[in-house]
């Protein structure tokens, strides 16, 4: 598969094959691949060491010898199966080397015949890198800012769905893709990505807005980092200097959103995951104080103190079925802490700011076409 098929292979979701070790594909791969790997770690560490030692002949000869019998047919049954599933399906390794000419040959042994992505996984990345930067420049980016607690992830989402495929707006959900709810309590029970992962998905989700046509792209203001995910440099630039719309809502919607999201979400997701019992819970509890720790200094003593203090109460209070007693410390969270850097940092936005209003107005703002905003 050639590299000028590359846009293609990521915007229509073709499922690609990874053959690299688990090791390798853990690093970083792409959405819509699956790793069934040529050879597990152990086997590709020890074909390395012979290469190293003994040279390629003598490594592809081990390698032969290692992957043989009945775990060469079952992963010749694995690849089988996730083509059948998926007849598009293209194979990969690093560079598009031995290890997937070697499955390729494998499965035309078997009739089934698949072709190798040209380069490899080295070539996929490069793609994306070359390609995200084009892609960026032609999307029309718009940012969504607003307190914490005001639902922009919410209301993004909601636009993606009304606005469908039609050739408007199209909406990337960075905190989505990042699997982090943003802000200090905004980790979830499921990892994040890999660095890479976060960078690939971020790029195939440009390449496909601007594929799709869209006239402008959406995405919450984010910092530099969502959880433990860095954005992309060239994103944060570009956040830095698109058009702005804010969306506002009063202290008492806000922690009620940061009190769904935050808390009972979480609390959920955990539950389903873990079972619903007295450890579950104690996990829970323990995120949260965690979660409180690591914002400690830049709270300072007395208002880490007072917050502390009434989470404890919280967590006893919802242990016993009170959920909503957490209210009290999000407030305050809310109102002190987050308020105030929110507000320091909208100076620095505050002429860029095109439209303002509630949830509704911005949803309603967003969907118009042409986009008003490109031309304010």
């Amino acid at each position: 598969m050639l590299a000028s098929e590359f846009g293609s292979l990521f915007t229509e979701n073709r499922l690609l094959i990874d053959t690299r070790a688990p090791v390798e594909f853990e690093k970083g791969s792409f959405p819509a691949a699956i790793n069934l790997p040529l050879m597990s770690n152990s086997e590709r560490e020890q074909v390395g060491t012979c290469y190293a030692e003994r040279g390629q002949e003598a490594a592809i000869s081990l390698g032969h010898e290692l992957v043989t019998g009945t775990a060469k047919e079952a992963r010749i049954e694995q690849w089988i199966s996730a083509i059948k599933s998926a007849p598009e399906a293209a194979l990969f390794c690093f560079r598009g080397g031995l290890r997937s000419q070697t499955t390729q040959a494998w499965l035309a042994e078997r009739g089934c015949h698949v072709p190798i992505i040209e380069g490899g996984y080295k070539a996929l990345r490069r793609f994306l890198i070359d390609s995200f930067a084009a892609s960026l420049q032609a999307s029309n980016l718009v940012v969504v800012a607003g307190r914490t607690g005001v639902a922009k992830t919410a209301l993004l989402n909601q636009c993606a769905e009304s606005c469908g495929s039609s050739q408007g707006l199209v909406t990337i959900d960075l905190e989505g893709l990042a699997n982090h709810r943003g802000s200090a309590f905004g980790k979830r029970i499921t990892p994040q990505p890999s660095q890479i992962d976060f960078e690939n998905a971020i790029a195939i989700a440009f390449l496909k807005a601007i594929k799709s046509d869209a006239s402008a792209v959406a995405v919450e203001d984010e910092s530099r980092l969502i959880g433990r995910c860095a954005l992309p440099i060239l994103l944060q630039e570009c956040i830095a200097k698109a058009p702005v719309i804010t969306v506002e809502a009063s202290l008492a919607q806000r922690v009620e959103h940061s009190w769904q999201n935050y808390i009972l979400q979480n609390h959920s997701e955990l539950v389903k995951v873990a079972g619903d019992d007295e450890h579950t819970f104690e996990v829970f509890a323990a995120s949260l104080r965690n979660s409180l720790e690591n914002i400690k200094k830049r709270l300072g003593g007395v208002r880490y103190s007072e917050l502390s203090g009434l989470l404890e109460t919280a967590i006893s209070e919802h242990r016993l079925g009170r959920s909503e007693t957490h209210k009290a410390w999000i407030e305050i969270l809310l109102r002190d802490y987050y308020d105030p850097m929110y507000d320091y940092q909208l100076k620095s936005k505050q002429r860029r700011v095109v439209f303002s209003g509630d949830f509704d107005a911005v949803a309603q703002y967003l969907q118009q076409s042409p986009s008003p905003w490109l031309n304010a």
